[in-house]
């Protein structure tokens, strides 16, 4: 990928496409991507960083969904289930078998009651889950993995056989329901190898702005704003309004207004707590809070990540995760591990964000459909372009739902499909060692010169890609003074080639640092001086983008609304 600074300069040089494509989120970058397949002329502009909104929020799964179930989402399960199999071959070095376990309490609870919930889509408090219910969910979900399926069947144990296996347990405990799905190792890695492949595979006719919003219509053509404050309109034929939870917004400022919209505020916490990290047994912790909702405990990165609320969002408030989230998140730790303590010293990393979800009245926020769809309107103040709303979606189906959306400017342009992103990797997933011995090959022949643990780091980091960042390394690969885990020539090669605009992008997205709370002020004091020279920054630039980069990165609302009890949710 060309840099970032060359984006919003190719868009005002040439401002027109087939396509343009509003929101960099993971919807919005796969759709680019399967454009510029089929050839089409298509941008993106995203007003933020690219993968920096809901798509950033992610609770790090690739998964079916087996509580969608329980609503009656057969269709999007079953698609969800394919999906996930499919991103175990094309992305597997981001997207990985995880073990998950179902703590249960009881046999027969909520057996009469779930029936109930699914013809009237929730509401109240549900009962208890118990194991006669989850088996039957067990059951069916591992029937859509037939014929290719990826992942193990599931298994039941008793109270004895859980607490060998997980002695941490909740003693209470009658089962423990073990299945399998999968793991999104690095989500906004991932998004940026979709980016990548998109941009490579369109050539000229595919092109791509972070930090460029659509603020408006000018004369019949949408104007956009680069972060410079300049001002261009620009034309296309369809427009596709993939910016989430924002899209009835989106919509307002492209002349006509809608009411698609109703996403909820999801919220999780990283902690920097070695029992609590034991005693999940390295399996994702997946389970209903006393309150019925779904939530999760899950090792990554050698942290817990734990979460995730549900809960009505004005898109007019802050998204942060608020302490009242944070006690919330205390208490259904220690529901499931009960002889373990945490605190709020071991919170390392906290972050919130807007499930993309259609406007759903007074359903509540766990019942409210994860499927997706997609709306058409034309807008008379776009010289009659076609907009094309997506409503819904998550980060299990991008795939599918960009070929829907793919499909449909297909029909609009009168051009046929060329090929299918079905089966086609992903970035560094392209050629990623399957076996243990291809990767001692890989690794083998990547380490001259900077030796194979460096190329192991590497590899796993950011797939078969990193060949291209090993040739580029050269003699300028000195280990960080304050993260000897990242090099100099490293950043400044992820500075250069992946569109970075601000120190904050590499923190954040670019790499897993603020994730492990590594992102402190002398390391982001000396990764700005590392990569002041390929961004031109000068020393109040660096001091600038530090102080901007901390900021975001430690956001969070100290004083937050109650939770409401009783709203089941679904972890994303």
């Amino acid at each position: 990928m060309d840099t970032v600074r060359t984006g919003v300069e190719e868009l005002r040089e040439r401002p027109h496409a087939d396509v343009l494509i509003i929101g960099g989120g993971v919807n919005g970058l796969a759709t680019l991507r399967d454009l510029a397949l089929q050839g089409v002329d298509v941008v993106l502009v995203e007003q933020n960083d690219f993968v920096s909104g809901a798509s950033a929020a992610s609770s790090h799964m690739i998964h079916g969904g087996i509580r969608y179930l329980e609503n009656g989402e057969f269709r999007l399960v079953h698609e969800a289930v394919t999906e996930r199999n499919g991103l175990l071959k094309i992305a597997p070095h981001y997207v990985r078998p995880l073990q998950t376990t179902i703590p249960i309490y009881s046999t027969f609870s909520g057996l009469l009651s779930a029936p109930v919930r699914f013809l009237r889509h929730g509401g109240g408090k549900p009962k208890e889950r118990g194991a006669a219910l989850i088996k039957i969910g067990l059951v069916i979900y591992d029937s859509f993995s037939r014929g290719g399926g990826r992942v193990p069947r599931h298994a039941f144990h008793g109270r004895r056989r859980s607490l060998e296996e997980l002695p941490q347990l909740n003693p209470g405990v009658k089962y423990t329901a073990t299945y399998w799905d999968a793991s999104l190792q690095d989500p906004e890695r991932l998004a940026i190898d979709l980016l990548r492949d998109g941009l490579r595979a369109g050539g000229a006719r595919a092109r791509a702005s972070n930090y460029t919003a659509a603020i408006g219509v000018r004369d019949g053509r949408v104007l956009l704003r680069g972060e410079d404050g300049g001002e261009f309109a620009f034309a296309a034929s369809v427009i596709v309004n993939a910016s989430g939870p924002w899209t009835d917004l989106t919509n307002r400022d492209l002349g006509h207004r809608t009411h698609y919209m109703g996403g909820t505020k999801g919220s999780h916490v990283v902690l920097d707590h070695e029992e609590l990290f034991l005693a999940t047994g390295g399996r994702e912790i997946f389970f209903e809070h006393s309150d019925g909702r779904i939530v999760l405990i899950y090792p990554l990165k050698g942290r817990v990540l734990v979460g995730t609320t549900d809960l009505e969002h004005d898109m007019a408030d802050p998204i942060v995760c608020t302490e009242a989230e944070v006690d919330y998140f205390f208490d259904l730790i220690s529901h499931v591990f009960p002889g373990i303590a945490v605190d709020r010293e071991q919170i390392v990393y906290r972050f919130s964000g807007v499930r993309p979800l259609p406007g759903h009245g007074d359903v509540a926020p766990g019942f409210v459909s994860r499927d997706y769809r997609i709306e058409a309107e034309t807008s008379p103040g776009l010289d009659e372009a076609t907009v094309l709303s997506l409503v819904g979606g998550k980060w299990t189906t991008f795939r599918a739902s960009a070929a829907h959306l793919t499909d449909r400017v297909l029909d609009l342009l009168a051009r046929p499909r060329v090929r299918s992103t079905e089966g086609i990797p992903i970035g560094g997933g392209l050629g990623y060692p399957k076996s243990e011995r291809a990767r001692r090959q890989w690794i083998s022949a990547h380490s001259p010169g900077i030796g194979s643990d460096r190329a192991a780091t590497l590899l796993d980091r950011y797939g078969t890609v990193a060949s291209g960042l090993i040739d580029a390394l050269g003699d300028d690969d000195a280990p960080l003074q304050s993260l000897p885990a990242y090099s100099t020539g490293e950043l400044r090669y992820v500075a250069s080639t992946e569109r970075v605009v601000h120190l904050a992008d590499v923190l954040l997205r670019r790499t897993s640092i603020a994730f492990t709370g590594a992102a402190t002020a002398p390391v982001a004091v000396e990764i700005a001086a590392v990569l002041a020279p390929v961004l031109g920054w000068d020393a109040a630039a660096q001091a600038a983008e530090v102080d901007a980069a901390l900021a975001e990165v430690h956001a969070a609302d100290p004083a937050g609304p109650p939770i409401p009890v009783g709203e089941p949710i679904a972890a994303r």
